[in-house]
């Protein structure tokens, strides 16, 4: 467990090992979440990338890829197509 003051203006600093296991870097936004009557608060670019991941799940298969070798030799497709 870390402990933050709140200053005059609101703010607090992150305690690094925190900064660390979020992957937190200067400029990098946070989001601020109420669940089960506690605040938590989440990498922003991280929340961004699950809801691409899953957005995302099960469109491989929608589209007939049933392997990783499928996706690779549609890719090398494309390469080999002269509007690529």
């Amino acid at each position: 467990m870390e402990l933050a003051k709140v200053t005059s203006k609101g703010q607090i600093t992150i305690p690094q090992e925190i900064r660390k296991k979020l992957n937190l870097k200067e400029g990098d936004k946070v989001f601020f979440v109420q669940e089960n009557g506690s605040i938590v608060f989440l990498n922003a670019s991280q929340v961004a990338f699950r809801s691409i991941q899953n957005e995302m799940t099960n469109e491989a298969g929608k589209a007939g890829f049933k392997t990783e070798d499928d996706v690779v030799r549609y890719i090398k497709k494309l390469r080999r197509s002269p509007s690529a």
